[in-house]
């Protein structure tokens, strides 16, 4: 296999070049790294891509038996569309959810400094964590609710 790739090499020959990392380039931090992965997450669960393509209305209306339009955050009996207020609301809770798994995964973590320096910190630390993960989680199963009134009935 080495010799194929060889072949090119042997009637080309590579240039000498000293190219330098430029000194105003630096390796960004873990922290740096995670908010981008993290407001990234965050893009892609709002249906951004979706919202670009589709260019669906902020928030949709719906007129009542006086002729009354209400806004509504919510477009009901469609999994397939959404308004953009409804990616966004979705996202920010999908996101409120991996970061209470996130602090609890740190907080239980054996060289965390919550164990070590003080138990309330520690208790607080997983209260906080444990209460995003609810949170999130039954606040999207009573967004689900408004999205698809009849899905959660049973027959």
């Amino acid at each position: 296999m080495e010799a194929i790739f060889n072949i090119p090499f042997t009637l080309l020959q590579v240039p000498n070049l000293k190219i330098k990392k430029p000194s105003w380039l630096v390796q960004p931090s873990a922290m740096v790294v995670f908010s981008f992965a993290l407001f990234s997450y965050f893009l892609v669960t709002a249906g951004v891509i979706y919202d670009v393509i589709v260019e669906p209305p902020g928030v949709g209306t719906n007129t009542d038996e006086r002729g009354v339009s209400r806004p509504v955050a919510f477009m009901p009996y469609r999994v397939n569309g959404q308004y953009i207020l409804e990616g966004l609301a979705s996202s920010f809770l999908f996101t409120f959810g991996g970061l209470g798994f996130i602090i609890l995964y740190r907080t239980n973590n054996t060289p965390s400094p919550y164990k070590t320096h003080s138990t309330i910190g520690f208790y607080m630390m997983t209260a906080v964590g444990f209460l995003l993960v609810l949170v999130s989680v039954f606040t999207t199963h009573v967004f689900m609710k408004m999205k698809l009134p009849g899905y959660y009935l049973h027959p």
